[in-house]
């Protein structure tokens, strides 16, 4: 059974519509609700990220004794994916929806080749090296409490 997978996977999509609730709010020229929408879009993302590089990978890099590989990859673009976010909340900091969703096209397309890559590759390694472990690391990361970005 897949459940870090599924687990894992529910959350991106849950992400996904959160972005999409903040793109629509820009599209619509609504600023106040792109910014609440972008809070709470930022956040889950955050918290995603955290579940993974504090929880998952080392689990992972601990079951298999790498930690060069994959996981390495995955926090890379999760800084990429941060950068992001961070030039999206200065747009929004100036009031700029045209800047924020150009920004969001760069995200979105990170976001997509990062959630392909975890969701067919990462995940299912990690479902087969942590299968023993699976519920305490979905335990793990559900209990996670949002701590400061890395």
């Amino acid at each position: 059974m897949a459940v870090i997978t599924q687990f894992l996977a529910d959350e991106h999509h849950c992400c996904d519509e959160s972005f999409a609730t903040v793109e629509e709010a820009a599209q619509t020229g609504d600023l106040a609700g792109c910014r609440q929408r972008f809070q709470q879009f930022q956040a889950a993302m955050e918290h995603h990220f955290q579940k993974e590089e504090a929880v998952l990978f080392p689990a992972f890099e601990q079951a298999t004794g790498n930690t060069m590989g994959p996981t390495q990859v995955m926090r890379l673009e999760h800084q990429q994916m941060r950068q992001a976010l961070a030039e999206m909340a200065q747009a929004l900091a100036g009031g700029d929806l045209d800047d924020l969703l150009g920004q969001s096209e760069t995200l979105l397309i990170l976001m997509q080749q990062h959630n392909i890559k975890e969701e067919q590759m990462l995940y299912p390694m990690c479902d087969r090296a942590l299968s023993a472990a699976a519920g305490s690391v979905i335990r793990d990361m559900r209990d996670l409490p949002l701590g400061q970005p890395t």
